[in-house]
């Protein structure tokens, strides 16, 4: 039975705890005393609590984050009463900040604040010789990256072919957002290059072909960036080989020194010459990476490299949040609206790349109707995805500076959403709230490909105009007779939920159905062209049942031919290929 055990509860199984392999790896020599356990929010903390009790365990390390912390603290709470004498370490980002006013940090017996490589061992040895932990809070300094032990070989054969696979090349950001805890980091602390690309081979060797990566600013530092893509372009089996006249970095850690810039003037190859990889670096087939990189940083050395990845190799995460310069302003958030909308332009126009676009409803001082208009500005960039999301108050995040200039409400529950604000009420939160929702169900989905430009073609709706009417959109100054997404998705929402009641638990076929009846009632489109579109998308994406409502459109033939798809396997399932129409 091992002495330690590490767990948390992740949003889904899919999701592998990063910070708990990280965890393990650095035990040293009590490593091999411990064992790392893995549940879902899903999964009761009684019956949570019944597995990690069945190990028998003297320490339980848990990992409390900002979507786990309710059942967590019922867990530690059962744990307690069932066992007293077992030692509760918490950690992780929502108990590293706020701790004094926690009531699972009441419950446990030591919380550490901050990146515990380099503490957890040193309160387990204490424990274990008999001691005690140190403190009930302890303070964990930033370790030195270069000294801990990588985690990739904590994850397990399982794990990689069942589990998304998240690696780190950094950590911290060196921009000051208020809305997240990022924003606390002092600077962004690299892993030396060369063990974490021979860590990387060592896992596509096993395996692996999806890599998630958490780097908060991957194209931050351009030498690093620039190896990193290189070193994945080298491995794809469907990368076109490297350009003559171009240098490629080759070898277990990607090639040359950092910042060595001579591909840049490098003479150009003689005819004849192979080029591309040497013989000892292996192709593989299905790489698929995830970056999460700064919008107005996109230099062309990157611009070369990422036009160069195959389709469906990469998805690119661009944070936006915001394009009025006040608002960025007054949450301290940097960006060059100008160059980001150029280089925005250039990742659709001359790459494959999967963009993936975020923006945020309830910054402090942002109306509706300017919501609207940034939403309307980022539809016309053409990103595959746009992730719409409600501002949340993390614990320790210094948005909170803002509460009594901007009236700023949140839940009091986790994930701490924004209620209302001082240019936002209630009521017109819950509409984007519910706009959120609906445009992941719809927009997101890749479901609704063909369908989804129909909601605003046109000119623009009498129920668009009425809700852009309520929420004074467009903002004064920007009249136009132009349709607005926002306003046209917006009237869909609203018309929506006031016939289903809810946003969750909706089957596609019903979706699908409510689309229909809309576009044809409200937006007054020809029902033929509009299940001509909705018969596109279930064909594109081989979902067999065709709503009743489209299939008298559609010719017999074309029906047959889908329904003879039934039981074969289908290709499409996930967004990025759904998206591509694949």
């Amino acid at each position: 039975m091992p002495d330690i055990v590490l767990a948390t509860l992740n949003a889904k199984y899919i999701h592998a705890s990063f910070g708990l392999r990280c965890l393990r790896a650095n035990l040293g020599e009590l490593r091999d005393r411990s064992v790392l356990v893995e549940f879902t929010i899903q999964e009761r903390p009684l019956d949570v609590a019944e597995r990690i009790l069945t190990l028998e365990p003297r320490i339980v390390a848990l990992g409390v984050y900002v979507w786990n912390v309710g059942p967590t603290t019922e867990l530690v709470a059962l744990l307690k009463r069932l066992r007293p004498e077992l030692v509760i370490i918490l950690g992780g980002p929502e108990v590293s900040h706020e701790s004094a006013v926690q009531e699972i940090v009441r419950l446990a017996d030591c919380t550490i604040c901050g990146e515990g490589e380099r503490v957890l061992p040193e309160i387990c040895r204490a424990v274990l010789a008999g001691g005690t932990v140190p403190a009930k809070l302890v303070a964990a300094p930033r370790p030195e990256l270069g000294e801990l032990v990588l985690p990739y070989d904590e994850y397990t054969e399982d794990d990689i072919a069942h589990r998304l696979i998240h690696v780190e090349a950094s950590r911290g950001c060196p921009f000051s957002c208020e809305f997240c805890l990022s924003s606390l980091d002092e600077a962004v602390r690299p892993y030396p290059l060369e063990p974490f690309l021979a860590a990387m081979d060592r896992l596509l060797a096993r395996g692996v072909r999806h890599f998630k990566f958490v780097d908060r600013t991957f194209n931050l530092h351009l030498p690093t960036s620039r190896r990193i893509l290189e070193f994945f372009l080298t491995r794809m089996a469907e990368a076109e080989p490297a350009a003559v006249g171009e240098q490629m970095s080759v070898g277990p850690g990607g090639g040359g020194p950092v910042g060595d810039r001579s591909y840049l003037s490098a003479p150009p190859v003689p005819a004849g010459m192979a080029v591309g990889l040497p013989p000892t670096v292996h192709r593989y087939p299905g790489i698929f990476l995830h970056f999460e990189m700064i919008p107005d940083r996109l230099p062309p050395e990157l611009r070369a490299l990422l036009a160069r990845f195959p389709a469906g190799s990469l998805q690119l995460e661009v944070g936006i949040q915001s394009f009025d310069p006040e608002v960025t302003t007054a949450i301290s958030r940097r960006q060059d609206l100008a160059q980001l909308e150029d280089n925005f332009r250039f990742l659709r126009e001359h790459t494959h790349a999967h963009v993936h676009a975020d923006l945020i409803v309830g910054l402090p001082g942002e109306t509706a109707a300017g919501f609207g208009a940034g939403f309307d500005r980022l539809v016309a960039l053409g990103p595959q995805e746009i992730q719409v999301g409600l501002l949340k108050k993390l614990r320790g995040a210094p948005i909170a500076r803002h509460d009594a200039a901007e009236a700023m409400l949140y839940s009091p529950a986790p994930p701490y959403e924004i209620l209302r604000n001082r240019v936002i009420d209630f009521p017109t939160m819950q509409r984007l709230r519910r706009f959120a929702r609906y445009w992941d169900l719809v927009g997101n989905s890749g479901n609704f490909v063909e369908t989804l430009p129909l909601l605003w073609c046109g000119a623009p709706s009498a129920g668009a105009l009425r809700v852009a009417g309520s929420l004074h959109f467009p903002p004064k100054g920007s009249a136009t007779a132009e349709p607005s997404p926002f306003a046209e998705f917006l009237h869909f929402c609203d018309w929506f939920f006031a016939r289903e009641g809810r946003h969750h638990a909706l089957a596609l076929s019903r979706t699908m159905e409510r689309v229909f009846e809309f576009l044809v009632a409200e937006r007054g489109l020809a029902e033929t062209a509009v299940a001509a579109a909705l018969f596109r998308d279930c064909r594109r994406i081989g979902y067999l049942e065709v709503p009743a409502a489209v299939r008298p459109h559609v010719a017999k033939e074309a029906l047959a031919e889908l329904a003879a798809r039934r039981g074969a396997a289908t290709r499409n399932t996930k967004r990025q290929e759904r998206h591509r129409g694949e």
